[in-house]
């Protein structure tokens, strides 16, 4: 059984049981589209930095590295939004769609933060309505609060299962 706070929980499986909201779900659904449009119509957009920082110094080196691999990175991106939007309704996720799943949040997360210039310091809670960022801090903060109970739940002991410690 799930806690009363627990909304990602590990089965014996080793799925991930999901217990989201219509509206959280609803939300999900639409922001992979929205990446997907980005990365195709505009691949040199300043958004789009932190998905794909510069392995190399060298210009000529830097490139190069880009001309091997941006088509599969992007790629890989493009699937695990596919996944998230495909499968958002779902009660469980197997560990492969749970894994597109971070992997989608953190993207969306990495583009949302960088056109918020989201820092460190940046405090996510405790945020003034009023701002003119406001909505999409909460979408921030929320993203990355989902992000962090997908990791716990990879971590936590399947469901059903025991501590070996409690023995």
């Amino acid at each position: 059984m799930f806690s009363h706070d627990q909304r990602i929980e590990r089965t014996q499986e080793g799925e991930l049981r999901l217990r989201l909201p219509r509206a959280e779900r609803e939300l999900l659904g639409g922001l992979p589209s929205e990446l997907r449009d980005l990365l195709a119509a505009a691949p040199a957009d300043p958004n789009l930095r932190r998905l794909f920082p510069p392995a190399y110094e060298d210009d000529a080196d830097e490139a190069e590295y880009r001309r091997l691999t941006h088509a599969d990175l992007v790629g890989g991106r493009r699937q695990a939004l596919r996944v998230l939007q495909e499968t958002v309704d779902n009660d469980r996720l197997s560990p492969d769609e749970a894994h597109a799943w971070l992997t989608a949040l953190n993207d969306l997360r990495l583009v949302l933060g960088t056109r918020l210039d989201v820092r460190e310091e940046t405090l996510l809670c405790g945020l003034d309505p009023s701002e003119s960022r406001a909505p999409e801090l909460a979408l921030y903060a929320y993203l990355s609060a989902l992000q962090e109970e997908l990791v716990a739940a990879f971590g936590s002991r399947p469901q059903g299962t025991e501590d070996p410690q409690s023995r």
